[in-house]
């Protein structure tokens, strides 16, 4: 029985955060008032790896929208979870996206595909009435940091 980061793959295991100090240091002071960022992978933290972003919500910004509209060059997941056990599709609260300027309203545990090009954003998140577990995966090696302002 190995531990993390022992053997030939124990390297492919990440279970602590690095910061990827994403956006400006307003951006991060901002963020780290109403999320909390668990865990970031990308291929600065494991070589070869693709860019994901875990995190929980709670409470909603101070900033709203707290996320620009932009675009990708490659495709992404993003994901919104409640944290009622007795009803995980319960959100637990109000997010609004935008997606290629249609907005919608989000109540229920969701994800969403974003192709490659896609408008996407701007991103707000209107009540907070439990945790909200987010998570993000664009298939780069890093995130370019466009939606962090």
């Amino acid at each position: 029985m190995l531990n993390k980061g022992e053997g030939q793959y124990g390297k492919y295991i990440v279970s602590e955060l690095h910061d990827p100090n994403a956006g400006s240091p307003e951006f991060q002071a901002m963020y780290n008032k109403f999320a909390k960022r668990i865990i970031w992978m990308d291929s600065n933290v494991v070589d070869g790896a693709f860019q994901m972003n875990t995190s929980w919500y709670y409470r909603p910004p101070e900033r709203d929208p707290y996320m620009d509209e932009h675009v990708h060059d490659t495709d992404e997941i993003i994901g919104f979870f409640g944290s009622n056990p007795d009803d995980p599709y319960d959100l637990g609260g109000l997010i609004k996206v935008d997606i290629n300027g249609e907005t919608h309203t989000l109540t229920r545990s969701s994800m969403i595909f974003v192709p490659a090009g896609m408008k996407h954003m701007p991103l707000r998140i209107l009540r907070v009435d439990r945790p909200i577990f987010h998570f993000s995966v664009v298939v780069a090696p890093e995130y370019d940091g466009t939606g962090y302002k």
